[in-house]
């Protein structure tokens, strides 16, 4: 396993639509594990592939302390959403930077497993947030897309500040 390089926002990469995974086959599996080890390292709770330039549908998630909870969702689509909450987050892709932003409250997710397998999972509070947060990537869209000009104006420089400072 390898830890892969995460795209830095405002990286045009990070807008490229994701295409469907059609072979479930090792080079899915390692890509899935250098996904999560990627995300243990960096550390964080969420992963798309985008976010690696890699522009196929699969997101890794765990919410646990212990790293024991990974959930891998390969195409990944949501089904049903209800209700709202506005939560902060922050993302791989944007270091350091945490905004509110709004997401349904609970969602239902269709995808596949890492063996090809159909599943439907009912999600709700953190895990809803991340699923849709992670979603969204694969669509070609950064969290701070939700914010208003000026916040965006503010993270590029802030972001901008920090490259130059660890050059």
């Amino acid at each position: 396993m390898s830890a892969l390089p995460i795209l830095r926002y405002p990286d045009p990469r990070l807008y490229k639509k994701a295409v469907p995974v059609t072979e479930f086959d090792g080079g899915l599996r390692t890509l899935v594990e250098n996904m999560a080890e990627t995300m243990y390292d960096a550390p964080g709770v969420g992963l798309a592939a985008t976010q690696v330039d890699v522009h196929r549908q699969i997101i890794v998630i765990d919410l646990s302390r212990d790293k024991s909870d990974l959930r891998v969702f390969i195409n990944p689509e949501i089904i049903e959403r209800e209700g709202q909450q506005f939560c902060d987050e922050g993302c791989l892709s944007v270091p350091g930077i945490y905004e509110p932003v709004e997401r349904a409250e609970r969602i239902k997710v269709r995808a596949f497993d890492l063996n090809g397998k159909p599943f439907v999972l009912d999600a709700d509070g953190l895990l809803a947030v991340c699923i849709q947060h992670e979603i969204d990537h694969l669509q070609g869209k950064v969290f701070v897309d939700y914010l208003s000009r000026l916040k965006q104006t503010r993270i590029k420089a802030k972001l901008q500040k920090q490259l130059r400072e660890t050059a």
